[in-house]
């Protein structure tokens, strides 16, 4: 449907009509730039957070190449402009009304102009949403009319807050700017189609509005062929400064006034700058992030006066210079327009992606402001103003430093068009006051901020140590009630002569303790098998996921870091899982070496020789290979000896054996041969225990030692130390009892007596 719209507009408060000055820098198309020596692109060109480097000093870049990624919710991606050569890495000077230095990268052009790998977007209606707004995030795009706030977070509105109405903001109610009006008249295709996929992003609001002022006919004429087909509005009202302010621009569409504080979010709209709609397609249609954009160089001072594509990170100075600027005739060269743009301190600044013009007026057609006159109280200001603001009390409580009256009459709220120091008869530079009083009243922000969050952690600390503090008192009252109750119970024994008795209740309580410690071998067995399928588990698992992600369908496939980190766990794995099969093949030779020795006590007595039989008739082969072998005589000589011997045992115990009764393969059932056979097994536990045996008594002499010297303490302590030996001592008995017990159990367990 697209059409002129015949919808109804509104006014707004104030506003003012300077000299537009456009039409010296609309009489060619947009003209190209020859390659600069150098390009300087500083790593945050936008409102939020600084980009973080993702390339180094000496690297080769490509055009189109990400440098820098974004950093937080506002970050913004940073391109190499061309392809070429990182040379440094510094802290320059930027374009910035504050004259401050920041971090930039500069580019050494290869003049080879060689292109990363674009993916341009065929057809955006059949993508989702959210993947449009991650290239136009990636791509680098942030508002190029205003102050480049990151366009991918204004179209991530709340979702309680749909979008009904789309504005595309074609204003550009500044003199001289002409950049978004020659942009609309060259590509007015390309903006139309990134305007649709703005909507499409949105989720196709009901209204798609685009504002234009009624002093640019030929971009309105470009315009409105494309629209057809389309539910475009395109909307044409009376020119005015500001109407392209983003609140007032709302107003005049819609009629409706954005409330103090809020953003137009809130109230279901969005706004987007025209020049923002064409680098949206080309992000997504081309694959170009952005890299340049149209620059408007005017003024008397210089010979041409037209609009160029520039590539981010010019020189200002390498501009100035292609278009003939005479730095005798001029004094400043301002950034932005006569109304709110910024005299340059070093035009060696580069381009950024909100430099929409680069003006260079003569001292004739701009001269110098004369000196500022005591305010006359005229009110041609408040008039002016177009966000219906007092700006004649803002001046007077920005020079008393009144900030809670200047908060309380909406100093925010001030666009800092300029409208009121144009019309100020008195020449008072009222925006600059403005500026400061804002740049001080947020760094007051901030830093209450930061008092606030002290404030909070020395609170917390604070809470944190008193309530530490109440734990230790109630810690020591209890021990305090403890000892109070221990030193009656022994008082009580004492009187009842019953001590014997109270120490052998603390030791048997102290075995029972150790004995209910005491693990089975049956759970010590189930234990390490639990610790070996755990083990083999987990290895099988990371060699799983190592063979998953290295698979060549893996999605994700694996990065080399990841294959070496899998490598490097599944060795420590299998580590373990070894180190878990040994404990348990440990743990079964030593039951086995016992099972063995009682096998060989209980064997029946045909058993017994048999096996001495087959021991001896081993002995003699051993030693019948070793005198084949043998070349010294003397050892010849005594080994026929040895086997002498041994023929003499082998001939006895077959005799035996052949002599043996019938009950000879009766195994031994004798308790006290079975317990003989326990006791053989358990010395070998005993001389492996010994070394704890000698540990428990050691404890023990020391802590006898200790208590004998606390109580020597305690004879010759004044009363206010007394409570607090007493209780040493006490404890210092409970752990003597309790070691006192562990040996006892450890002798029983190594010397148990014979039957």
């Amino acid at each position: 449907m697209s059409k002129t719209s015949t919808r109804r507009i509104w006014d707004i408060p104030g506003g003012i009509h300077p000299p537009e000055r456009k039409t010296q820098s609309l009489g060619h198309g947009i003209g190209t730039l020859p390659l600069p020596p150098q390009l300087i692109v500083p790593l945050n060109q936008h409102n939020g957070q600084n980009a973080i480097a993702t390339v180094n000093i000496g690297d080769k870049v490509l055009k189109g190449q990400t440098i820098a990624e974004p950093s937080g919710a506002l970050g913004s991606a940073i391109h190499a402009p061309t392809s070429g050569r990182i040379v440094a890495m510094e802290s320059q000077p930027v374009p910035h009304p504050s004259g401050l230095n920041a971090l930039v990268m500069v580019i050494e052009p290869d003049g080879e102009e060689q292109w990363i790998e674009r993916q341009p977007i065929a057809d955006f209606r059949n993508r989702e949403p959210a993947e449009l707004v991650s290239r136009i995030r990636e791509s680098g795009i942030s508002g190029l009319g205003g102050a480049g706030f990151p366009t991918a977070v204004k179209l991530s509105p709340p979702v309680d807050h749909p979008i009904s109405t789309l504005i595309i903001n074609a204003t550009e109610c500044e003199p001289y700017i002409t950049a978004d009006d020659i942009l609309m008249q060259s590509h007015p295709q390309q903006v139309v189609e990134g305007i649709q996929i703005l909507a499409h992003i949105l989720g196709n609001p009901e209204n798609v509005l685009i504002g234009i002022e009624d002093n640019k006919t030929a971009a309105y004429d470009a315009l409105l062929p494309h629209l057809e087909g389309t539910n475009i509005e395109l909307v044409e009202f009376p020119t005015k400064y500001p109407s392209g302010g983003e609140r007032q621009l709302i107003q005049i569409l819609t009629g409706q006034e954005l409330p103090n504080g809020k953003l137009p979010a809130d109230i279901g709209i969005i706004c987007q700058n025209v020049g923002t709609a064409h680098a949206i397609y080309r992000a997504v249609a081309e694959g170009t992030p952005l890299i340049s954009r149209i620059t408007t160089v005017t003024g008397e001072a210089c010979k041409v006066q037209r609009n160029f594509e520039t590539l981010i990170g010019t020189p200002i100075d390498f501009v100035l210079e292609q278009c003939g600027y005479d730095a005798g005739n001029s004094d400043r060269v301002v950034m932005g327009g006569p109304m709110m743009g910024f005299a340059l301190p070093d035009t060696s600044v580069p381009v950024i992606k909100t430099t929409n013009c680069i003006l260079a007026p003569s001292r004739s057609e701009l001269p110098e402001a004369p000196p500022a006159q005591p305010c006359i109280r005229c009110g041609a200001c408040a008039e002016a103003c177009p966000a219906g603001l007092l700006p004649q009390q803002l001046f007077w409580y920005a020079q008393a430093n009144d900030y809670e009256r200047l908060q309380t009459h909406n100093l925010f709220d001030c666009i800092e068009c300029g409208a009121c120091a144009y019309t100020c008869p008195s020449h008072i530079p009222l925006v600059q006051y403005y500026r400061a009083a804002k740049g001080e009243m947020r760094q007051q922000a901030q830093e209450k901020i930061k008092a606030d969050r002290a404030r909070e952690r020395f609170e917390f600390n604070k809470a944190r140590k008193q309530q530490a503090e109440a734990e230790k008192a109630a810690k020591r009252e209890a021990r305090r009630l403890a000892a109070e109750q221990a030193k009656a119970k022994l008082a009580e024994q004492q009187t009842s002569g019953d001590n014997g008795s109270a120490a052998s209740d603390v030791v048997q309580a102290a075995l029972a303790q150790v004995q209910a410690k005491k693990v089975t071998p049956e759970q010590q067995r189930a234990k390490l098998e639990r610790s070996v399928s755990s083990a083999e588990s987990r290895l099988q698992r990371l060699e799983q996921k190592l063979a998953d992600g290295q698979a060549t369908d893996a999605d994700p496939a694996l990065t080399p870091e990841q294959v070496d980190g899998y490598r490097a766990q599944i060795e420590s794995a299998r580590h373990k899982h070894l180190e878990a099969q040994q404990k348990l093949a440990d743990f079964d030779n030593n039951g086995d070496s016992a099972s063995r020795a009682r096998q060989k006590v209980l064997a029946s007595p045909r058993q017994t020789l048999e096996a001495k039989v087959e021991s001896l008739e081993k002995q003699l082969r051993s030693i019948d290979e070793k005198i084949a072998n043998c070349d010294d005589e003397a050892l010849r000589e005594a080994l026929n000896n040895s086997r002498n011997k041994f023929l003499g045992k082998l001939s006895d115990a077959r005799s035996d054996l052949l002599n043996l009764g019938n009950d000879a393969d009766q195994p031994v059932t004798d308790v006290g041969t079975i317990t003989a056979t326990d006791r053989a097994l358990a010395s070998t536990a005993a001389s492996a225990a010994k070394s704890a045996e000698q540990r428990l008594q050691a404890d023990i002499d020391r802590l006898q030692q200790r208590i004998s010297k606390v109580q020597q303490q305690l004879a010759e302590s004044d009363e206010s130390m007394q409570e607090a030996l007493q209780t040493s001592i006490e404890r210092m008995r409970q752990k003597l009892a309790t070691a006192e017990a562990k040996l006892a159990e450890q002798r029983t367990t190594t010397d148990t007596p014979s039957s």
